[in-house]
Parts: C-alpha cells; structure tokens; sequence
C-alpha cells in the first residue's frame, strides 16, 4: 500500500524512476543520457526534477560524492500498485474485467505478454481454490 504521506508521481517523475529503476542507483547526468521523453530534456531540467523529487520524498540522495546519486524510495510495484488500484477505482467502478479488457485492447499485445498474462491468471485462479 502507498504511504499516505509520500505523493503520487507526476508523469515526468515516473519516467525518472523508470530510469533509476533500471539502472539502480544513478547520476542526474546518467538520467538525462537516457532521454526519458521524445524531446530533448535538458540536463537543468532533470536536475531539477530529481531535486524536488528528494524533497516530496520519492527518491533517495548519496551526497558523499561531487556528482550526488539518486535512487528511488520505493520500488516499482510498490509505486505501480496504488496507481493501478486508483485507476480501477475512478475509471472503471471498480471492475479488473474491465481495466484488463481495455488494457487489451489499446494497442499491441505480444504472444508472449498474453502466455505471461494466460499464467498470471492461471495462478491467481488455483490461489482462489
């Protein structure tokens, strides 16, 4: 569950943390190599994006170093849970038939996903009895 006092990530702070996420624990220079957005973010901006993230209390600061290293504060399903849980909430009363069904069937899905997704499921039945 979220903590209540940690706030929901903006779009741009999710795809900061999906940086971070990745490559673990990392510089601001390290995250603005990846081009986390289609333009060209500049290097001040992403500076100051994980600056405010550290004082919402999303990611973490090592300042022993000149170049400080960030990492988030909670990991990725902790972060994507709430949301989700959110999302089916506001948009879809409640309904996971109707959250999956629409993730289905906005945009591509691979063999693969629907093999993981056929198991996911599999598994949550046999949990269920």
């Amino acid at each position: 569950m979220r903590k209540p006092n940690l706030p929901e990530p903006t779009e741009a702070e999710l795809a900061i943390r999906d940086v971070l996420w990745d490559q673990g624990p990392t510089t601001v220079r390290a995250v603005h190599g990846e081009r986390i957005d289609k333009r060209k973010t500049g290097f001040t901006t992403i500076l100051k994006l994980l600056q405010l993230m550290h004082e919402k209390g999303l990611v973490r600061r090592d300042e022993r170093s000149r170049s400080h290293v960030y990492q988030p504060r909670m990991g990725r399903e902790q972060t994507q849970r709430p949301l989700v849980g959110d999302l089916r909430q506001r948009a879809f009363g409640g309904s996971a038939r109707e959250l999956v069904g629409q993730a289905l069937v906005v945009g591509q899905v691979s063999k693969a996903e629907l093999a993981e997704i056929g198991r996911l499921l599999k598994g949550r039945s046999n949990e269920k009895g």
